[in-house]
């Protein structure tokens, strides 16, 4: 089996009297696609926002490698969100600055580098993406799967474990979100991170998920992998990636 790497644990997160995780259980293992899917406005996001610290449960524990967060030193902390890189919906491209510089920036705001090292790291990221024809344009001169690239050598610019792809596809059309699914399993594969994603592309995000996890009314109903969820007998996940939402979606970000 596995090691998993982060655990829920009857996590539980409200918004004044709005549930959004309500004792939820989930875990992600070391080295995997892991896919969240669920309604629009279940809490998918605010799942993502626990692990980068962004929010905190009020209840329940998350752990990592089986040590609660809430436990942690506040060094401990540090270090454990240093190998976490996040990947917006919006990827959150800096207009202003250059691909490079938008590369560079996590380095140069984290780390004690020197300028020669982090321009060593840079263009090291950039070769690997196939960015150099780019590296000097601004965001608004490149197109929107070309950003995607960008906010993943971004993300990996840290050489994180954990990078959170928050519906890494939003916008872009067919071909363009299967060339996004590629090209995160490929990097997954050639740099080892483990992955979190945020999807709402059923059932084409399942060919590079080893596993799933359904979130609804506030607790993981379906967890297993893709094959699995696919021949899930249960009727609440086969309306899902059937594509028959029932009616009533919370107006919370997903």
């Amino acid at each position: 089996m596995p090691e998993s790497l982060i655990r829920f644990h009857n996590v539980r997160k409200a918004f004044g009297p709005l549930v959004v995780l309500d004792g939820m259980n989930l875990s992600i293992e070391r080295g995997m696609v892991t896919t969240i899917i669920g309604k629009s406005g279940v809490g998918k996001s605010v799942l993502l926002k626990h692990l980068v610290g962004l929010l905190a449960p009020d209840s329940g524990e998350i752990l990592i490698e089986g040590k609660a967060l809430s436990a942690m030193s506040r060094a401990e902390l540090r270090e454990f969100r240093r190998k976490v890189s996040y990947m917006f919906q919006n990827m959150a491209l800096f207009d202003s600055m250059t691909v490079y510089q938008n590369i560079a920036l996590p380095l140069e705001e984290r780390t004690k580098l020197s300028r020669s090292q982090i321009q060593d790291d840079v263009m090291e990221r950039i070769a690997a993406l196939d960015l150099g024809n780019i590296a000097q344009r601004y965001p608004s001169q490149i197109s929107g799967g070309m950003k995607k690239r960008v906010a993943l050598a971004r993300a990996l610019i840290t050489r994180p474990e954990v990078i959170l792809f928050d519906e890494p596809t939003t916008g872009l059309d067919p071909i363009r979100k299967k060339h996004v699914h590629q090209m995160i399993a490929q990097y997954q594969q050639k740099f080892g991170f483990t992955a979190v994603i945020v999807s709402h592309d059923i059932p084409e995000v399942f060919e590079i998920s080893q596993r799933v996890a359904l979130l609804d009314q506030g607790r993981i109903l379906f967890e297993g992998s893709s094959a699995e969820v696919m021949a899930s007998g249960d009727a609440r996940v086969q309306q899902f990636i059937s594509g028959e939402e029932d009616e009533g979606a919370s107006p919370l970000e997903a």
